[in-house]
This record gives structure tokens, C-alpha cells and sequence, in this order.
């Protein structure tokens, strides 16, 4: 059964969207607050997502950027801004559809069943735990015993891939490619001291890595653990 996470501060608008999904046999979840949705979606991962962008506090933005950390699931924006801008930047930072509001229910249930049709069967799982910390996908956050684990920008990206892509391979020309542009892909001294700072920070000894693996002349690889 799919399930649907709807985000909106307006309660008659939640109401009237849940009756027509339950009229549906639709599974769904409801949140009037980002952060309420980003815990919601942790909790209960969703087949699709509908959201405001104007939320209480952290904005509609903050969420599909949330989300976007460890889920590829189809967000549809169901939001009264109808500029261009606002359309664009929703777009640019991982929305897949935008309806303006008012909105027909008809056209709405339409665009929700073809981005069902689209997603991914599996959602990801935004929190990845391994014996010394703890990967949080969703807030780009790593936290060890002792409290969290400061990486730069640059340290995050490249976890972020490995950790996305646990148990397999990455090539160092992927990784540069995806870390610091489509310029790259030869600079593999880059990564030698990136991932030297990241190890230092990480693992529990440096210098026998036992979660980022490099796999000479290929890559690098991340192992959670048992």
C-alpha cells in the first residue's frame, strides 16, 4: 500500500487531502511543521511526499533539502506561491512536481499517482549506525561516543557518497566528479588527504581502517560494520 506524507500548517487542507487519500485506501502521515515532517518521514519512510513551502519555522525548502540527504522519494510542492522563483528554486533543490494552490483534488491525485509510478520502490534509510558512530543522512550529521563529529564541507560530501553507497565500490574519477565538479576526475591526491583527515576523525585507529576502505588504483569503499 503506498504511503503518502503530507506537510501543510493549514488543518482544513490536511483534513480534506487525508479524506481523499483514505477514500483511496492510500497510506498517510500528516505534519504542520518541518521539523514534525523530517521526523515523521525518518519514522514512517514514504512512497511520495506532498508539501507547503510556507511552514511555521524552517521552511518547505528545509525539508526537501532533508529529505533529499538519504531519499530519493517523488516530493510534490502544493504551495499559494506561484512565482517563477519560488518554482525554480523548489525545483533546483530536489522537488519532482509543483502545484499551485487553490488546486483542483482531481489533478492533485492525478500528479500523486504518476510520481508514485515514478519513484523508487525502496526509500532509503536515513540513519546509518556503525559500531564507533552514527551517519545521520537526513540532518548531515555524524555523531560518535562522545558527542558529534565536526567534518567540513568537503569531509561531509565524501562520506555522503560512500555512505549512500555502502558495500560497494566508488571510483575515485566518481568521487571527484561528484565532490568537486565534472572538471575532475585525476586529482586522486585530493582524496589521499581528505580521507586521511577523515579517518583521523572516524575510525578508531587511522591507520587500519576498518569503515572507509581504499581500494588501490580503483576507489574507495564504505563498510558500516556488523
Amino acid at each position: 500500500m503506498t504511503r503518502v506524507l503530507v506537510v501543510d500548517d493549514e488543518a482544513p487542507i490536511l483534513r480534506a487531502l487525508a479524506a481523499n487519500l483514505r477514500a483511496r485506501d492510500y497510506e498517510y502521515d500528516v505534519a504542520a511543521t518541518a521539523e514534525e515532517a523530517l521526523e515523521v518521514a525518518a519514522r514512517n519512510p514514504p512512497d511520495v511526499v506532498i508539501l507547503d513551502l510556507g511552514l511555521p519555522g524552517m521552511s518547505g525548502l528545509d525539508v526537501i533539502r532533508g529529505l533529499r540527504g538519504w531519499t530519493d522519494v517523488p516530493i510534490i510542492v502544493l504551495s499559494a506561491r506561484d512565482g517563477q522563483a519560488d518554482k525554480v528554486a523548489a525545483l533546483d533543490v530536489g522537488a519532482d512536481d509543483y502545484v499551485t494552490k487553490p488546486f483542483g483534488m482531481d489533478e492533485l491525485l492525478a500528479r500523486l499517482r504518476a510520481a508514485v509510478r515514478r519513484g523508487s520502490p525502496t526509500p532509503a534509510e536515513p540513519i546509518v549506525e556503525t559500531p564507533d558512530f552514527v551517519v545521520d543522512l537526513t540532518t548531515k550529521r555524524v555523531v560518535g561516543r562522545d558527542g558529534e563529529i565536526r567534518l567540513t564541507p568537503t569531509e561531509w560530501h565524501l562520506v555522503e557518497v560512500l555512505v549512500r553507497n555502502a558495500g560497494r565500490l566508488v571510483s575515485s574519477r566518481q568521487l571527484l566528479k561528484e565532490v568537486w565538479g565534472p572538471a575532475y576526475g585525476q586529482e586522486t591526491n585530493y582524496l589521499r588527504v581528505h580521507f586521511a583527515h577523515i579517518r583521523r576523525k572516524l575510525e578508531p585507529d587511522s591507520t587500519r581502517p576498518r569503515y572507509f576502505i581504499t581500494e588501490p588504483g580503483m576507489g574507495y569503499r564504505f563498510e558500516p560494520g556488523p
